[in-house]
């Protein structure tokens, strides 16, 4: 069964050039104009990706976001003019796993694709479906349980939700805590990012896991920010 995604944009132009494209690329693809026509159309197609428009009539992209990530695990690519880093920022902290900026080539819109694909496949396809924590996979400290075959983190025993992308970068850190990562690190190993191009996308990554995970995100035990170098995990008691 060939990868189903959904393109949202309000341009009839923007969807035909990025659906021909694709459809040639052997993704199923659907279309919605509106961002109530977006949401409505991932409830009903569930689609493994999202390519969302900023600007769209009746809902704006931002809030189209918020309500995927309420319906499950697929990975959503913001697509705006918009070029601003605080734009940018915004869009990640929402939810969005990835984001680009008009005008962009076919070719980095399909290895984005690729590359949001294998954060899901790598989340969605990994054995286990218990609750259990206690496995030799898992990764305990202090009052947090990463299972990287699980792709599964809990917190004080509650389950939290994480996109495929935050989960990615936790388990890098988490995997040698104490181990400074500079931002172009965490891009080629947790997110596998094919344009190297904007490390502060990592940033905006972290500041959401923060907000997931952190009893206070102004002052975290786990995530800990290496000033002019990157970001650690703390160290394992």
């Amino acid at each position: 069964m060939s990868v189903k995604i959904l393109l949202v944009d309000d341009e009839p132009q923007v969807i035909e050039f990025m659906e021909t494209f694709l459809r040639g690329e052997g993704y199923d693809i659907i279309t919605a104009s509106t961002g109530p026509e977006a949401v409505q159309q991932a409830k009903s197609e569930h689609p493994a990706i999202v390519v969302l428009d900023w600007m769209l009539p009746g809902m704006s992209g931002i809030d189209v976001c918020r309500e995927l990530r309420k319906l499950g695990n697929m990975g959503v690519i913001m697509v705006t003019a918009r070029t601003e880093e605080a734009d940018k920022i915004l869009g990640l902290e929402v939810g969005a796993d990835d984001y680009l900026t008009k005008p962009f080539s076919l070719r980095e819109l399909a290895a984005r694709i690729r590359s949001v694909l294998r954060r899901i496949t790598s989340q969605s396809s990994s054995p286990g479906t218990t609750d259990s924590t206690d496995s030799s996979d898992t990764i305990n400290y202090q009052d947090l349980s990463i299972s990287e075959a699980q792709c599964r983190v809990w917190k004080n025993g509650q389950e939290i939700t994480l996109t495929p992308t935050e989960f990615k970068i936790l388990l890098t850190l988490a995997s040698r805590p104490g181990i400074v990562y500079s931002r172009l690190q965490l891009l080629q190993m947790a997110m596998e990012d094919d344009f190297l191009n904007d490390e502060r996308t990592v940033d905006a990554h972290i500041s959401r896991i923060r907000k997931k995970i952190e009893d206070d995100p102004a002052h975290p035990k786990y995530l800990h920010t290496v000033y002019g170098f990157g970001y650690r995990f703390g160290e394992r008691t």
